[in-house]
């Protein structure tokens, strides 16, 4: 078996978008429910989505009454959210999330960031951190998800698949302890913190996760502004 193609995280991304609703991705399944569950009742709430892709989290917010903004780096990723039903609803914006975002300070009541972290290297966790405590309110929440570092044991990076063999955008192995410490050192309190595993109800429904059962597959961060 040939070994994986790495690419720099946003050629990567560009590359997978054209399949990346499609592959029956299990993470995003174990994902999803977690993020509703973090970010709460949102009608009527001002919500940042970094790092938004092809607006999975941005539309479904969106829907349920939030005023999404929704920024990513990726051209060919927001060029697949913007044909979406429901992409009118969401602001759109081309950023890459190694700058400083581009809103004011205290400009959203829920600041999301969805399995961003592991392509942000150690030594950056805590200023892409307090960027985004900066721009949450005083009484705002701020939820972080990401592929559980114990997959990077494993082996396991995001990934893909195209015609030539496995694809897999520039990675950066952390550990549990590198995210709560980088949640520290960026002056934000950790509110909630809790790992979910592959179980035999996702293994039903998704036959490709299976060789995962069991194993800490997401991690997911509730966080507020000290």
């Amino acid at each position: 078996m040939s070994e994986p193609k790495v690419l720099p995280t946003r050629e990567g991304y560009d590359r997978w978008a054209a399949t990346y609703d499609t592959m029956g991705n299990w993470l995003l399944e174990l994902e999803e429910p977690e993020v509703d569950r973090a970010l709460g009742d949102v009608e009527g709430l001002d919500l940042l989505d970094v790092g938004a892709g092809t607006g999975r989290h941005a539309i479904r917010t969106a829907g349920r009454g939030a005023r999404v903004s929704a920024l990513d780096f990726s051209e060919e990723m927001l060029a697949k959210a913007r044909q979406k039903p429901g992409a009118d609803g969401v602001r759109w914006l081309v950023h890459d999330v190694a700058k400083p975002l581009p809103f004011a300070a205290k400009s959203f009541d829920r600041v999301l960031s969805a399995l961003v972290l592991e392509h942000i290297p150690v030594d950056g966790l805590a200023s892409f951190l307090a960027e985004l405590g900066r721009v949450a309110r005083d009484d705002g929440v701020i939820v972080v998800t990401a592929m559980h570092p114990a997959m990077f044991l494993k082996g396991v990076s995001a990934n893909f698949r195209d015609e030539k063999g496995e694809v897999r955008p520039r990675s950066y192995v952390a550990t549990l302890s590198d995210y709560v410490t980088g949640a520290i050192h960026a002056g934000l309190v950790i509110v909630t913190l809790y790992e979910r595993s592959v179980d035999e109800e996702l293994a039903s429904r998704n036959e490709r996760s299976r060789k995962w059962l069991g194993w800490p597959a997401l991690f997911v961060m509730t966080l507020r502004r000290a």
